[in-house]
Formats: C-alpha cells, structure tokens, sequence
C-alpha cells in the first residue's frame, strides 16, 4: 500500500466508522478492515474500480462523492476521508463542510505543489510542472487547482476548519516508502495529510 494511505491508516482508531471519498479499488478500506476492524464505506466514479474493490470484499458505491455523500446524517461516521482528490474538486470548501458534517473529523491528502522540484521545473523550463506526483499536461489534467501546504492551511482559517493534525511526507507516487518532512515542508515535502475538525470542536 502507498506510505500515504499507510500514514493515514496510523491516525484511524480501531473499530472505528470510516467513510472514504475517491477511494479507488478500496485499497484503504481493505486494510483497515482487516488490520483496524472497522466498518467501511466508500464512493468511487470509476465503475471499473468498484467492481474491483467488491470482489476483494469492500463495501463500495459507484457514484459521485458530491451527490452520494449528501445522502448520509450528521455524525454517520467517525473519519471521511478524502485522499489524493482534492486538486479535483469542483468546490473543495463545500465538499470539506460536508465531511465534517456526516464525520466527526476529516482525513485530506495532496501533493504539495509548492515542492521544490515543481518550482526548479518551472524555473528552469518556463513550463507548468510536471512531476509523479501530478503527471499532466496543462491541456489534459484532472486536476482543476494546485495546492501549496501554505495555502491549505490558509484555506482552513478562512472557511472555519481547525486543524487537529498534519504531516508532510517525502514519497513517491504510488511508492511503498517514505518519510515525515519537518524542516521546510512547503519547499520540501511532496504531500500534506491533514486532519479536520469544526473550529471550536476538540
């Protein structure tokens, strides 16, 4: 499993509810069944990786997390969970305002795009970076915005997120291996987790 999803799997406590947006294949929701026990859910697009995910025994809906995680009540679940997805993501505030609604807290992960390969590449190049973690070109990208691990947490104090937790990470894309960063993460890390709360909810 990535070291990404290994890092997040650390924070979620055992026999907890867990309900993951984007989350693939369920490669996640697999390992925190068997190594957490919890009770998991997740919502994907892609049809491909649901049925995928259902054969190796996660519970998974096919749909959009937009749509489908309007559908559940407030505190369904102890963590949601939104990782690697939210550079696309039409309204990330509103999506983020909706974890915390149905979750007691919210797991966000995503490359750090202020890393300073990406700031080399541009610097050098003139071009818009492109590196394993955001493999695209401008013109064919998923990926609706770019996010510094500084503005992330400036998005956070604008729109009333408290952050309870947050680790930068060095790591490849899809790699097993990895490491916290703590001396210039916005320069050095390749990913930020953070994990959510309403402010004033401890």
């Amino acid at each position: 499993m990535r070291f990404d999803l290994y890092t997040i799997a650390y924070w979620i406590s055992p026999n907890s509810r867990v309900l993951d947006l984007g989350c693939g294949s369920g490669e996640l929701l697999n390992y925190l069944q068997e190594e957490k026990e919890v009770s998991g859910t997740g919502i994907e697009a892609n049809e491909d990786k649901v049925a995928e995910g259902i054969i190796s025994g996660v519970n998974i809906i096919q749909g959009d997390i937009h749509r489908e995680i309007g559908d559940y009540l407030d505190d369904s679940f102890d963590y949601v969970i939104l990782s690697q997805t939210l550079q696309q993501v039409l309204k990330p505030a509103m999506l983020i305002h909706e974890m915390l609604r149905v979750g007691k807290r919210g797991i966000v992960s995503f490359p750090n795009y202020s890393h300073y390969k990406n700031r080399l590449f541009f610097f050098f190049r003139g071009r818009a970076p492109i590196s394993k973690e955001l493999p695209f070109e401008w013109f064919d990208t998923p990926n609706i915005r770019v996010i510094p691990l500084k503005d992330f947490r400036h998005f956070c104090s604008l729109f009333g997120f408290d952050i309870i937790r947050e680790i930068a990470i060095s790591t490849y894309h899809q790699e097993e291996q990895g490491k916290e960063v703590r001396f210039f993460p916005n320069l050095l890390a390749s990913y930020g987790i953070f994990m959510l709360g309403q402010k004033n909810d401890k």
